[in-house]
């Protein structure tokens, strides 16, 4: 797709709030409301937007320990990599699964209730899996997101950065 500098002014809107009413977007951005619907409709069927959600704050919904758990296979056969997959992505507990290059396979991003609850998921969900070979987790103390990503467009029609 090619973005301008009103996509990105609406990209960066919705990321900050994906409920903010139409006619308060239009205004914020100064274009028409209709305008605005079918920019937010070209961006959704462009694939620039994957979806609306809501973003919980981790003690509101009983979460009391974060962590970044490095993960290290065995072997890389794409039926042991899909299969691990789809394990670790069908708990609860993970936020975020990435499949990373360097000495680790795979990064996990958990959120549980306490450290004990953090210690059993490693035990049952990781250390039993004959594929890993290699756990190190890294507790998280603090998370902030950055309100203007993914609001970055490295080029932009022949233009670099923000609008």
């Amino acid at each position: 797709m090619n973005f301008d500098k009103t996509d990105l002014h609406i990209l960066r809107e919705l990321r900050n709030n994906a409920r903010v009413p139409n006619k308060v977007l239009a205004a914020r951005v100064g274009i028409a409301a209709s305008t605005c619907v079918a920019r937010v409709r070209r961006l959704v069927d462009g694939g620039a937007i994957s979806g609306f959600y809501a973003e919980f704050n981790p003690k509101g919904v009983g979460v009391g320990a974060q962590a970044m758990i490095c993960l290290r296979m065995t072997r890389h056969e794409r039926e042991e990599i899909d299969s691990f997959r789809a394990h670790v992505l069908a708990r609860d507990e993970v936020v975020s699964f990435f499949h990373v290059s360097g000495q680790d396979d795979f990064m996990l991003h958990v959120a549980l209730r306490d450290v004990e609850h953090l210690r059993e998921f490693i035990i049952n969900a990781l250390a039993s899996r004959p594929e890993i070979v290699h756990i190190e987790t890294r507790i998280i103390f603090e998370e902030r997101r950055n309100p203007g990503f993914p609001v970055y467009v490295p080029v932009v029609n022949g233009n670099a950065g923000r609008p």
